[in-house]
């Protein structure tokens, strides 16, 4: 797909405080596999915010998934980039439900659905079961065709996506009645460790 999107961003990932000094070091970030992660598998960033991917470290502190909260900040080359603020990502992205859709109801299973969690806003399905189905079945289609090509001598039709790029609307509203809202954020999934150019401590965070 055709991006206009500047390549290089700076993206924050909120982290335990021995995982930050790991990546810090030259380590690798995790790849998130879950089920409900809201761009499909990868290594996730907030672009530039990162006090939003400190609350987000906090959070675990306060579930005790977490020692300490910490960020690190990465350079990102966004490179082929699904980014779904983009229409024609986003058409791709439609096409690829209804091909999930069709390949669920051959196989007579039922599709998976975004969920709310307790505790959270209702509404904003923080479980977001089937947005991560249909983005991993996009990129297996993606996969599958340039297996194909490779095996025919052609050339593929698209290539396989480095990052996926999503805005999310979170959270209650900034002031009554308006649009605007408190956790409104960008995410960003890294497919491929190579995207990652360099990574640094945040000041004050």
């Amino acid at each position: 797909m055709t991006s206009f999107h500047t390549s290089f961003v700076l993206g924050f990932h909120g982290c335990d405080g021995q995982t930050a000094d790991a990546l810090l070091q030259g380590g690798p970030f995790r790849q998130s596999t879950e089920d409900f992660d809201w761009l499909g598998s990868g290594a996730y960033f907030w672009e530039g915010d990162p006090g939003r991917a400190l609350e987000w470290a906090q959070e675990k502190v306060k579930r005790g998934s977490y020692k300490s909260a910490a960020v690190v900040g990465a350079v990102i080359d966004l490179g082929n980039c699904l980014d779904l603020t983009v229409r024609e990502n986003l058409d791709l992205l439609a096409d690829a439900y209804r091909s999930f859709e069709a390949a669920r109801a051959k196989a007579k299973l039922t599709l998976p659905e975004n969920k709310d969690i307790r505790g959270a806003k209702v509404g904003d399905k923080l479980l977001r079961y089937l947005d991560c189905a249909v983005i991993k079945h996009l990129h297996e289609n993606i996969e599958d065709e340039v297996r194909y090509a490779q095996a025919t001598g052609a050339a593929p039709a698209i290539l396989p996506f480095d990052t996926v790029r999503g805005l999310f609307v979170e959270g209650d509203n900034v002031y009554p009645g308006g649009g605007f809202y408190q956790k409104t954020h960008t995410q960003i999934a890294v497919r491929s460790e190579t995207s990652i150019i360099g990574v640094f401590r945040p000041r004050n965070r």
